[in-house]
């Protein structure tokens, strides 16, 4: 299994993403990721999903939980230890409505 590091060598660079605000299906802001240290690897994880899928369905989710790697089993063992990944967890095995998501970029604030 490859680890989470490794996948983040893989994914797109978030130089000059100030953070990722994740909306409802009907655009109300619901999370703010901040790109800075303890969630930088959770908002490139969740960059790279966007680019790719444009918005995260449940098909997007569970790209996702394989790209947090190790850290998904953490978040299954520990319920809200991890939220960003009980977020796709929810989307992906639960029934949760997927997200939109809006890119700030370093100059927005």
């Amino acid at each position: 299994m490859t680890s989470f590091q490794e996948q983040l060598t893989t994914l797109p660079s978030v130089d000059g993403i100030a953070a990722i605000v994740l909306l409802s299906a009907e655009g109300e802001a619901i999370h703010r990721l901040e790109n800075r240290p303890g969630t930088a690897g959770s908002v490139r994880v969740y960059h790279a999903l966007i680019k790719r899928h444009g918005h995260i369905d449940r098909k997007a989710a569970r790209e996702g939980l394989e790209l947090f790697a190790e850290h998904t089993a953490a978040a299954r063992a520990e319920p809200g230890s991890h939220p960003n990944i009980d977020r796709l967890l929810a989307i992906a095995e639960h029934g949760a409505p997927g997200l939109r998501a809006r890119v700030v970029l370093e100059a927005e604030g």
